[in-house]
């Protein structure tokens, strides 16, 4: 299953993914951006959010269940 990733150690703390899209995105306790839901990854506001993000830290990855179960379809 694909969901968003945020490399949180690179964040600046602009704000932009929170004001577009704040369904997927919110601030952590250090003013970060982190993820609150996985929730409509078609939405319009999502796919925004990633694009303005100016340090480009904001992503999809499939998640471990996904890449052990592809591993094993290919071994």
């Amino acid at each position: 299953m694909k969901k968003i990733k945020v490399m949180s150690e690179n964040c600046i703390g602009c704000g932009a993914c929170v004001g577009i899209d704040p369904e997927h995105f919110a601030f952590n306790d250090e003013g970060l951006s982190t993820v609150i839901s996985n929730e409509s990854l078609d939405s319009e506001n999502l796919m925004n959010a990633i694009e303005a993000c100016p340090v480009g830290i904001i992503s999809f990855e499939n998640d471990d269940n996904e890449k052990e179960e592809n591993e094993q379809k290919t071994a």
